[in-house]
């Protein structure tokens, strides 16, 4: 079973940044795709960027210019650059494995003054 682990949540203030980190138990480079993921309250999970092994990506048209996405293999991890955040960007975070079951349980980005 892999294990998806992030890190780097927290509170930060509109117009701050924050780097997200996905560090897996396996490597990395087994995998296709792998994505970045939020869930606000009320609100159905929903993706923010996603990267595939061959370095193409796609993210919301909501983090455009502001997210960035980024692997490093040697290490076994996702990253996610955040930057200029807003108050709706506030959710808990989601490492993903596409097309597999393999999530990570998630790290809380709140984005309040």
């Amino acid at each position: 079973q892999v294990q998806l682990v992030e890190s780097g949540g927290g509170l930060v203030q509109p117009g701050g940044s924050l780097r997200l980190s996905c560090t897996a138990s396996t490597l990395i480079s087994n995998f296709e795709n792998m994505g970045w993921y939020r869930q606000a309250p009320g609100k159905q999970r929903e993706l923010v960027a996603a990267l595939s092994r061959g370095g193409r990506t796609s993210k919301a048209d909501s983090v455009q210019g502001r997210f960035t996405i980024s692997r490093d293999n040697a290490r076994n991890t996702l990253n996610l650059q955040m930057k200029s955040l807003k108050p709706e960007d506030t959710a808990i975070y989601y490492c993903h494995v596409e097309s597999t079951t393999y999530w990570g349980q998630g790290t809380q980005v709140t984005v309040s003054s």
